[in-house]
């Protein structure tokens, strides 16, 4: 086991963007190819990695976890090999409404981590699509947050935006927080656009990440069966650079 947890956030304030797709894909990746013990948080009511890893109605899950109604350890479930998933279910939404009302409500998650330390080698946190208080808690909690974005051109203004956001994380709550970079998704280097926009990225700062995940039906395809993409179609090249994506986690570590 790694000597210390590294918590992950996958964040962005925009949906449709391959936040679930690509915490699914890296955790089956890192547990299964790397052998570390992987812990995939469902911070998200919409509860779409909850699915994608064919649970349905938990039970326990994050809901009652965030209102300190719960301890996180007692949610987990095994989903093979090094795998473990803390589930979300619509209960998350009404959850964040009340978080308003708590003291020390933007710590919550980093408390519940700090028990797991020496259980895990990697936390990823599947946020929801917003700047709410429960992608506060992912944020405050991490190490580093991973942008999945497609690349357009109105995504530059909100990833300006959402910078933004990570600089008042780390003023006010979390001063370690770090940017692991921007993932081109959806991606289609054909298009013309897509490779300016790319460019338009590099120019205005961002530091983006050196793998581009396409565009592909398989990725589409593969959470109806209940899988991720590098089990559902191995050799698929949004699993190829899925695996290189990791690479670049190993070798951030």
């Amino acid at each position: 086991m790694m000597c210390t947890m590294y918590t992950l956030a996958l964040a962005n304030h925009k949906g449709g963007v391959g936040k679930t797709t690509t915490t699914h894909a890296l955790g089956i990746i890192l547990a299964h190819e790397y052998n570390r013990q992987v812990l995939i948080i469902d911070i998200d009511p919409q509860a779409s990695l909850t699915g994608a890893c064919g649970i349905q109605a938990p039970g326990k899950s994050m809901a009652e976890v965030m209102m300190g109604e719960m301890p996180l350890e007692d949610t987990l479930v095994d989903v093979g090999e090094g795998l473990y998933l803390a589930p979300s279910d619509i209960a998350l939404a009404h959850t964040e409404m009340r978080l308003l009302a708590k003291i020390g409500r933007e710590n919550i998650l980093r408390r519940q981590l700090s028990r797991l330390k020496d259980r895990f080698d990697y936390v990823l946190i599947d946020s929801p699509p917003s700047l709410g208080m429960l992608t506060i808690n992912a944020l405050v909690a991490a190490d580093d947050v991973l942008i999945p974005s497609q690349p357009q051109y109105l995504d530059l203004r909100g990833l300006a935006l959402f910078t933004e956001t990570l600089n008042e994380v780390r003023e006010e709550l979390n001063p370690d927080l770090g940017v692991l970079g921007v993932l081109p998704t959806f991606w289609d280097r054909r298009l013309k656009h897509h490779n300016e926009v790319l460019t338009a990225w590099h120019q205005a700062g961002l530091p983006v990440i050196p793998v581009q995940i396409a565009r592909s039906v398989r990725v589409a395809e593969a959470p109806v069966s209940g899988q991720s993409v590098v089990t559902y179609a191995p050799e698929n090249p949004s699993s190829v650079a899925y695996r290189g994506l990791a690479e670049v986690i190993e070798e951030d570590r």
